[in-house]
């Protein structure tokens, strides 16, 4: 069951303890045991979804830090000797955990939520919700925006004009600079809109 409200704001995250707790069991965890541990204090759990997401829904006590722009030194930083993961549906979550393999080196271990946020509900466990942001990601919005230009283009450079070719050209070398880049022009400028917006409270990573 969700608990709904029309703020989101990001909830203060106990380290976990860094005497006696036991390393993960594997690379992954069921989502009731990760929430089991999180009760206990026995462990950090990281959101590495986007600030967008996490501001539409989150898991209480969890830290956000973007698979986007992660680093091993950052999981370090929480000083937490196990640290659960999660995403949406748990492939960035895994991406997160090979990421972090190393750090089982340093008696950190890193697991992944498996399933993500999606998995967690399904199994009936609580998450906050801002009903007041959209339900789709910047990322969705985006990719909805260049769907709909790129076949608006063609069908108007096949029926009307050739030159309306240049719009679906136009966003497949948008598409190529972001997948070279890591920077998405169009994602800046949608997560400027008042529904995309995020509180600076919720980006920032306790």
């Amino acid at each position: 069951m969700n608990t709904q409200g029309t703020t989101m704001t990001t909830s203060a995250t106990t380290p976990a303890s860094n005497t006696t707790t036991a390393p993960f069991a594997g690379p992954e965890i069921d989502p009731r045991d990760a929430q089991a541990a999180l009760s206990r204090s026995e462990c950090v759990l990281v959101d590495v979804r986007e600030a967008d997401e996490h501001a539409r829904e989150r898991i209480a006590g969890s830290v956000l830090l973007p698979l986007s722009a992660l680093s091993p030194q950052q999981i370090v930083a929480l000083g937490a000797n196990r640290v659960a993961i999660h995403c949406k549906s748990g492939r960035r979550g895994a991406d997160a955990v090979a990421r972090c393999a190393g750090l089982a080196d340093v008696g950190i271990s890193v697991a992944n939520v498996r399933g993500g946020i999606e998995a967690w509900k399904a199994a009936g466990l609580p998450t906050v919700v801002d009903t007041k942001r959209s339900r789709l990601s910047v990322m969705q919005q985006t990719q909805i925006v260049i769907g709909a230009c790129v076949f608006a283009g063609t069908a108007l450079g096949f029926l009307v004009h050739p030159g309306f070719l240049a719009i679906p050209a136009f966003m497949g070398a948008g598409l190529v600079f972001a997948g070279s880049t890591g920077f998405c022009g169009m994602a800046v400028m949608l997560g400027k809109l008042p529904w995309n917006r995020v509180p600076a409270a919720a980006c920032k990573a306790s």
